[in-house]
């Protein structure tokens, strides 16, 4: 009897041996064959699950997002003031970690890819968008709920939130400590909060 295959398990170890891949030596030498070789599979089989670098890469950035959100998920089972709740969600945002580190390279690669590629430029814009408008939904409800001041413009609030994860780059090239970028958050959310 043929032993019967997993598919999504399939795409998933691609998928992760693609974020090693990149992690390793990055997006630039992240050929498919490079990728089936850290896999431990064939060429063909990476081929019949991803026609393309840019779907693998897709593929691969959908399951670290999802991989992001069971983390999240998982710190904020305690968790109900909505400081907390943002702190959580932007120190995962954070290469803090291996498998955040992992994230943070392939979306680096992510949105270099999207800014040649128009479908994927699209796809990333409407991703990025209802994310945004998520943690502004959040803010919104703060505000209404009195944890934060009723004069923030939440508009604007919001792109300061999201703009703590521009924090990136200085963790990956070693400008600045996780240490700094935590209390950073820390001292922004402090100020945000009533």
């Amino acid at each position: 009897m043929p032993k019967k295959v997993d598919h999504r398990e399939r795409r998933e170890a691609i998928a992760r041996a693609l974020w090693r891949v990149v992690a390793q030596q990055g997006w630039n030498r992240a050929t498919m064959r490079e990728v089936a070789r850290e896999a431990d599979a064939s060429l063909g089989q990476v081929q019949h699950y991803f026609s393309t670098r840019t779907a693998m890469l897709t593929f691969a950035m959908e399951f670290a997002a999802e991989q992001t959100s069971h983390r999240v998920a998982e710190g904020l089972v305690d968790v109900t003031h909505p400081r907390e709740v943002l702190r959580v969600t932007l120190t995962e945002m954070l290469p803090l970690h291996a498998d955040a580190r992992a994230t943070s390279r392939m979306s680096a690669a992510y949105v270099l890819e999207a800014l040649h590629d128009p479908e994927l430029h699209a796809k990333l814009r409407d991703d990025l968008r209802e994310k945004r408008a998520l943690v502004e939904q959040m803010i919104r409800q703060a505000i209404a709920d009195g944890h934060i001041a009723e004069d923030r413009d939440p508009a604007v609030e919001t792109n300061l939130v999201l703009a703590l994860t521009g924090l990136t780059p200085l963790l990956e090239l070693d400008v600045i400590d996780p240490r700094a970028a935590r209390v950073a958050i820390d001292r922004y959310l402090d100020q945000l909060f009533v």
